[in-house]
């Protein structure tokens, strides 16, 4: 019965430590083209996992063509801004942004990617990266900013809206993206 007792609060104890390391903040840090694998890896698993089926594209693979493109992303230069979040010593997530590419704007920036490891969703590391790329996206100048999104994609869709950004009509893709857009002077 003793050993029951300590088997039981020992796996208590465990539960807790496990639950703690889990609400621990993220670490932010510039990312790198040595970030690229990571990366793609997270990309992938987000995009299957979030919205590949309604793109009838839900088995996407890691491919070196893919992890060389991320390479080249990655390293460039300002205004493009790139951020991993860092969680117990792993890329757990990560965010980009840059000018608008649709439509052009000088005043209007953009939210080119945010993706977080779906074994890490619903943990704050997404909130974390968002507020990391507003406030980036307020220092470089931009007035506003547009996200875009898979339609249909309920998970992604409300996470922009309790993050402040509204639908702004804008569509693409033969309508399958919809985009999103966010005042950045009442922040």
């Amino acid at each position: 019965m003793d050993l029951v007792r300590i088997g039981r609060s020992q796996g208590l104890r465990h539960i807790d430590e496990t639950r703690r390391e889990r609400e621990l903040p993220p670490t932010i840090r510039s990312a790198t083209p040595a970030d690229a694998e990571t990366v793609v890896r997270i990309y992938i698993d987000s995009w299957n996992a979030g919205f590949g089926a309604l793109l009838s594209q839900a088995d996407r693979t890691v491919t070196p063509a893919l992890i060389e493109r991320w390479s080249h992303d990655l390293a460039q230069p300002v205004p493009y801004r790139w951020w991993v979040a860092e969680h117990m010593g792993s890329i757990a997530g990560f965010v980009g942004i840059g000018p608008s590419r649709d439509p052009v704007d000088a005043r209007l920036g953009e939210l080119d990617t945010i993706a977080v490891d779906p074994s890490h969703w619903r943990t704050g590391i997404g909130k974390t990266l968002m507020s990391v790329a507003l406030r980036y996206l307020i220092a470089d100048g931009y007035d506003e900013a547009v996200v875009w999104t898979v339609e249909g994609y309920e998970r992604g869709i409300a996470f922009y809206e309790t993050m402040g950004w509204s639908r702004d009509g804008g569509v693409r893709d033969e309508g399958r993206q919809i985009r999103f857009r966010r005042d950045l002077s009442t922040l």
